[in-house]
This record gives C-alpha cells, structure tokens and sequence, in this order.
C-alpha cells in the first residue's frame, strides 16, 4: 500500500467513500453529501498546516483508492496525536487499516518524535476497536458524550485507545 498526503486530487475518492452508508454507519448520521465532503475535503487538508508532518494520507493499493488514514494534533496533550482511518468497504477485513496505521505510528514515533498516539470509536464497533489493538493500542477509557442526533450504539458509549512511544514495538512492522 502507497500513503500519499491528501491532496485536491483526492476529493472524488472521498465524496465515494463519505457517500456510503456502511463507510459512515459509526461515524454520522447518514452519508454526506458532496457538498458536505468538499468542506470537510477542506478541513483535512487545513489539519496538515496546523504541525507539520501531521495530517491525512489518501491510500492506494495497486493505484486503487483504498481509504485515508489520520494522524493529527491531539487536543489536549503536547507532543501526542489522533489517528483515524476509514475504508472502502471492499477493502474492509485485508489488514489494510492496520497497515496504514502501523505507518502513521511509525511515522508519528520515529519520524515526528510523538509521545503518544490517541484513537477513538465507538464501543460497539468492534472492527476498529480490533485494528486499534492489532497495532498495539490498548483500552484506556470508555466515555459518554451527548450527541444532538445519537445513531444506533452511541447509548454503549465511545472508547478511546492508546500506544506511547515506550509501548510502541518498533519492529513490528518488519
């Protein structure tokens, strides 16, 4: 798999991949539409200004758009960052996701000189809850925020996972 830098060239692939409903079943209320997209297209590429060499990737495989994978400043902790992700559902359960976020880990650690890495999901989506602890991210709380418009599983509540640069088994990826 390639993870390039998202770029402008890339707004297509997303407005596919936010316009399907099993990709935005955790995520929203509904897929987006493109009008919706390019302001977050927008968005994304304004995280890669905030520290640089953070910010999102558009993935490929065989140069087929797979998803885009996150790592962006964490908002509270210095030094510390998010990472996200989010498939194509044909490339779901190929260790894709997995294998981006092992990048951005070693990316974030190695690269930036990270402290931490954050994720977080909802509890009951358990797909993404095991690419998490594939990468060696572990459980460190469960939350529950108010949302205006819940979806289905929001009342279980959000979980949040967590690796640090000591934790982070360097070779792993090798």
């Amino acid at each position: 798999m390639t993870l390039l830098p998202l770029a402008d060239d890339h707004l297509e692939y997303e407005v596919e991949l936010d316009a399907d409903p099993a990709v935005m079943r955790y995520l929203d209320t509904g897929p987006r539409s493109r009008a919706v997209v390019e302001q977050r297209h927008r968005d994304r590429l304004a995280v890669a200004s905030v520290v640089p060499g953070l910010g999102f990737w558009a993935g490929f495989v065989s140069g087929c758009f797979v998803g885009w994978w996150i790592l962006e400043p964490w908002r509270t902790v210095d030094r510390a960052a998010e990472l996200g992700y989010r498939l194509l559902p044909r490339y779901w359960r190929q260790g894709l996701a997995g294998e981006g976020a092992w990048e951005l880990l070693r990316h974030g650690f190695a690269d930036l000189g990270l402290t931490r890495v954050f994720a977080e999901t909802m509890a009951v989506h358990v797909a993404s809850r095991a690419t998490m602890a594939s990468v060696g991210m572990r459980h460190v709380t469960t939350y529950f925020p108010h949302f205006a418009e819940p979806i289905p599983g929001t009342e279980q509540g959000e979980v949040r996972y967590l690796i640090t640069r000591d934790e982070w088994p360097a070779d792993q990826g090798t």
